[in-house]
């Protein structure tokens, strides 16, 4: 076994959660703004409950087991399973507005797939041209295929990559300062690992996004007159 595949392996994953991914995630805040816009969200606490409520009963229970289902697809192409995920994954988006953010980071990860030209991304560049529309978790679950992740730190990086991007847009709409963002990221990751583990073992009959707020927030944000995010 080659003794730089495991540092590169996290490298790669770094990479891929890292904020400075050219995706646009910074420019969606999921309904968290509207949220701070009626006043549901208003300090630190209160922030913090909505993330982790979020992470624990929306994205832990739907996205994370996906994109965990999208990991074991990817490796075999198996191209039928990888397009009814993907569109699964669209027909589940809340409002116009949250499908609009994953189908524009999809496109910008498809479009990164190729500018990267790397010949280990090539079968998800050619099984990514067969999709009409590319969700975002559809992409980056090939290229942690691609990339040899395994699905434990997959899982693990994707949930934190979200959490972070939820901090730093309540960071800007609440606002918070930089120690309270620390301090909700430590909370936050402090729960990831066991969404994580929970999401690679739920199987798809249990799968749930039933988040009635998030979904109202996210729909109401669409008339939102003064705002910051996209979502």
């Amino acid at each position: 076994m080659n003794p730089t595949l495991p540092s590169l392996q996290l490298t790669r994953l770094l990479q891929l959660a890292s904020p400075a991914l050219p995706v646009g995630a910074y420019t969606y805040s999921q309904g968290l703004e509207w949220a701070v816009e009626s006043a549901v969200i208003g300090n630190e606490a209160t922030a913090g409950r909505w993330i982790a409520d979020l992470l624990l009963h929306g994205i832990g229970r739907f996205e994370a087991p996906l994109v965990a289902a999208l990991l074991r697809a990817w490796p075999a192409v198996e191209t039928g399973e990888i397009a009814r995920l993907n569109g699964e994954f669209l027909a589940s988006r809340e409002s116009a507005e949250v499908r609009a953010e994953t189908v524009q980071m999809g496109f910008s990860l498809n479009r990164l797939v190729r500018d990267l030209r790397d010949p280990a991304l090539a079968e998800v560049e050619r099984t990514l041209a067969t999709l009409d529309e590319i969700a975002f978790p559809t992409g980056w679950a090939g290229l942690a295929a691609a990339w040899s992740i395994t699905p434990e730190a997959a899982i693990t990086a994707y949930l934190w990559s979200w959490a972070e991007n939820q901090v730093m847009a309540a960071l800007k709409a609440v606002p918070l300062g930089q120690a309270s963002g620390q301090r909700l990221l430590a909370e936050l990751g402090g729960q990831i690992p066991a969404v994580a583990a929970a999401a690679l073992q739920l199987p798809e009959t249990q799968w749930s996004n039933f988040t009635p707020a998030f979904a109202i927030a996210c729909a109401r944000h669409e008339t939102q007159y003064s705002r910051l995010f996209r979502s």
